[in-house]
């Protein structure tokens, strides 16, 4: 039916497009173990599957009035407004972090209601500018 030249070129082709399937498919699936999903209070009390195994981020406003400071850590409530979940974290939190700014928490939800961060990001505005920059303006003005 087909010449040999052609059964070759065939072969050659459906060879290179099982062969690139074969690596998007690894790449996905590597990426797939590094994603960090991000979900809102409101989100992961509708969640039906909730993984309590898998990191994810949180985010939302810290709600006024709610962090309580110890020796080596700090407990706070996340809120979009709608629903709140209670954060454990134990380090440092960012200079950015206070109550009624933006934050975003990575780590391990325990139940719907509370999740263990390992790692607590604050969010500013883009009226934002570093204290070492705003004094060094300051200071050229001088």
């Amino acid at each position: 039916m087909f010449s040999k030249k052609v059964r070759s070129r065939i072969f050659f082709l459906v060879t290179l497009f099982v062969i690139s399937i074969a690596i998007i498919f690894v790449i996905f699936r590597s990426l797939e173990e590094n994603v960090v999903y991000f979900f809102s209070p409101t989100e992961i009390y509708n969640k039906t599957d909730v993984s309590y195994d898998q990191k994810i981020r949180i985010g939302g406003l810290v709600k006024e009035n709610s962090v309580i400071k110890e020796s080596s850590s700090i407990n706070f409530i996340i809120t979009d407004l709608k629903k709140e979940i209670i954060v454990s974290y134990k380090g440092l939190v960012p200079n950015l972090f206070s109550e009624g700014k933006g934050v975003v928490a990575e780590g391990k939800l325990r139940d719907k209601k509370y999740f263990v961060a390992d790692k607590i990001l604050a969010k500013h505005d883009e009226n934002y500018m570093p204290p070492e920059v705003s004094k060094a303006l300051e200071n050229s003005n001088n």
